[in-house]
């Protein structure tokens, strides 16, 4: 049994797999948008189910187990080379599959990553008193300020509760505090010294939780690589400007899959 199920639908061709990895809080549905219409256009896709939060502190605690964990999901699955799209602590994933695994990651998609600035504000400050608890409208209104850059609401009332109850576990908390943790241990720059497949950057310009200035600066040392930054969104392009995120992603896993023909 692995520790990520999956939602995944392979294509019919040689083209790799775009894997879509859920992120600390959310479940794989943050990448409706990119997933669905990859899957339209006969793509194999398959994303992750589970929060990061809600796996055993052990694999949310590391870096390289989320991404041995990630891959475990997609050997279940069948996809083998594969395309690895991840936000936030994801991102840092991806970059550590690459380059561990050149091998069989032909390409990384990466959006909101940690690692580069002090640990990002999640909008989760709650006191020990439990006057502020991750349910209702406080929670939702702090966590959507925390994620997004406009007013516009993004995530059902259903999806909140999903996340606010998986929150109010006591697991779920130290998963969190683990996987945060693992963000101020992780060493970015020699982990991209390791990446050799094709990669892109497509960060929030307005991003609060991991501002995208720390990364332009390191990423001008890696000028392969394409970057692209999102006007008027946050932390999560693939939903506040899920058409934006989409359009620019089809032709890089396009020039990806063209690499490895």
């Amino acid at each position: 049994m692995t520790d990520f199920t999956t939602e995944h639908r392979l294509g019919d061709d040689t083209r790799p797999t775009v894997v879509f990895m859920s992120a600390l809080f959310a479940g794989g549905w943050i990448w409706d948008h990119p997933y669905r219409y990859l899957e339209r256009e006969g793509w194999g896709v398959l994303r992750t189910n589970e929060a990061i939060c809600a796996l055993d502190r052990t694999v949310a605690g590391s870096i390289e187990r989320l991404g041995d964990a990630l891959l475990e999901a997609c050997d279940a699955a069948g996809a083998e080379d594969v395309i690895v799209c991840a936000n936030s602590l994801g991102g840092l994933v991806a970059i550590d599959l690459a380059g561990r695994h050149p091998d069989r990651v032909r390409g990384i998609v990466v959006s909101g990553a940690p690692g580069l600035t002090p640990d990002p504000d999640v909008g989760l400050s709650f006191d020990r008193r439990g006057s502020v608890r991750p349910v209702g409208e406080e929670f939702g209104e702090r966590m959507l300020a925390a994620l997004f850059h406009g007013k516009e609401r993004f995530f059902t009332d259903e999806q909140m509760d999903e996340v606010g109850t998986m929150l109010l576990q006591p697991s779920a908390m130290v998963s969190m505090a683990r996987s945060i943790k693992a963000t101020r241990r992780y060493q970015v720059r020699p982990a991209l010294d390791k990446v050799r497949c094709p990669s892109k950057y497509i960060w929030g310009r307005h991003d609060r939780m991991t501002p995208v200035g720390a990364w332009l600066e390191v990423l001008a040392d890696y000028p392969e690589n394409e970057v692209l930054v999102v006007e008027d969104s946050g932390h999560i392009p693939m939903i506040e400007r899920a058409a934006e995120y989409t359009a620019s992603l089809e032709p890089f896993v396009t020039r990806c899959a063209q690499v490895l023909a």
